[in-house]
């Protein structure tokens, strides 16, 4: 079955838009952060803590932006599951933490930002 062009550039986009959100120099900017986050966003986190859009900026903001490297993202797959609506899925890995996340990015206007994120533990690598 052959990929459109619509679900490639959507797909594209938001995965883009997870690897900026993954950077600690986007991280450490309330601004850019906000500007990828859906104003109705959610997120569980691997933590089990639950997460708005108020309270994962206080988090990333506290985020160092020179601090060593950003959570490596690996198996990184996407689908266009109907116009304006992606589903991300990846690991994440951080001081040998393996991370299953998944994630919905909604095209409001003309900008794709992070609308729900999960994040469930895989144990150590």
């Amino acid at each position: 079955m052959s990929v459109s062009n619509e679900e490639e550039r959507s797909v594209r986009a938001a995965v883009e838009g997870e690897l900026r959100l993954l950077d600690p120099g986007v991280r450490a900017s309330p601004d850019a952060v906000t500007r990828l986050l859906d104003p109705e966003f959610t997120e569980f986190g691997a933590s089990g803590r639950r997460y708005d859009r108020t309270s994962i900026l206080a988090v990333t903001s506290a985020v160092d932006e020179n601090a060593p490297e950003p959570a490596a993202a690996t198996e990184m797959s996407g689908v266009l599951l109907g116009p304006g609506l992606v589903h991300l899925t990846y690991v994440s890995e951080n001081n040998g933490l393996r991370v299953r996340r998944s994630s919905l990015w909604r095209r409001s206007d003309a900008h794709w930002r992070l609308y729900f994120h999960q994040g469930t533990p895989a144990g150590p690598s």
